[in-house]
C-alpha cells in the first residue's frame, strides 16, 4: 500500500493490523488491544496497513511496528510491556508516516550507516535541509525558506539525524564537512 494510501486509512479511522507474535497467548493478548482500539485485523502482512511484531521474551523484549514488516529498520519500537493506549499510538504514528522510539530503546532502534553510505541515501530535500542547518538557520527559517512546513523540516531534520548515525544538528554538519573533505578531488 503506497504511503498516500496509508496516511488516508490512518485518518479515515481504522487501520489493518497484522499482528505477529511467536507466543500464542501473546499474539491473543495484541490481537485484542487491536480490536479494542477499533482497528481491524488483516490476515496477512501484506493486506495490512501496519504490521506489529513482537521479538524477544513477552514483557521484556521490543514489539517492532512497521508499514512493511521490515524487522531490520522498523519504524516502530517499543517494549514489549507497552500498554493499550502506547501500541494504539504507535500504530497510528506509524500509518501516518511518523517514527516512535520507547525512550530507553535507542540500542535496539535504528543502526548507524557506515560513513559512505549516508551522502548517497540523502534526499535532494534532506541534502537541502543539511546546507541550511549548516547555515545556522532555526527550523522556521528553513522551512520559510524552502517553502514547507515546520512539521516537514522537522520530519526531514530526524530522517537526516538517523542516516547520518547523529544525535545533533552540530554531528550532522560535521558529518557532511568529513564528507566534503573524502569528496574532493586532488588533481
Amino acid at each position: 500500500m503506497s504511503g498516500v494510501a496509508v496516511m488516508a486509512a490512518s485518518a479515515a479511522g481504522p487501520l489493518r493490523v497484522f499482528v505477529s507474535a511467536a507466543d500464542a497467548a501473546r499474539g491473543v493478548a495484541l490481537r485484542g488491544v487491536i480490536a479494542q482500539a477499533g482497528h481491524a485485523l488483516a490476515l496477512s502482512a501484506e493486506d495490512a496497513d501496519v504490521v506489529i511484531s513482537e521479538i524477544g521474551r513477552p514483557g521484556d523484549g521490543y514489539l517492532l511496528v512497521d508499514i512493511h514488516g521490515d524487522a531490520q529498520e522498523p519504524a516502530g519500537l517499543l517494549r514489549g510491556d507497552a500498554d493499550a493506549a502506547q501500541i494504539d499510538a504507535a500504530l497510528r504514528a506509524v500509518a501516518a508516516g511518523l517514527v516512535v522510539r520507547a525512550p530507553d530503546a535507542a540500542e535496539a532502534g535504528f543502526r548507524a550507516l557506515d560513513d559512505g553510505d549516508g551522502h548517497r541515501l540523502l534526499t535532494p530535500r534532506e541534502i537541502d535541509v543539511l546546507h541550511a542547518i549548516g547555515e545556522g538557520l532555526t527550523n522556521k527559517a528553513i522551512a520559510r525558506r524552502l517553502g514547507i512546513s515546520l512539521h516537514t523540516v522537522k520530519f526531514h531534520v530526524e530522517a537526516i539525524f538517523r542516516k547520518l548515525g547523529v544525535s545533533t544538528r552540530t554531528g550532522a554538519v560535521a558529518k557532511a564537512a568529513e564528507w566534503r573533505l573524502t569528496q574532493t578531488i586532488e588533481l
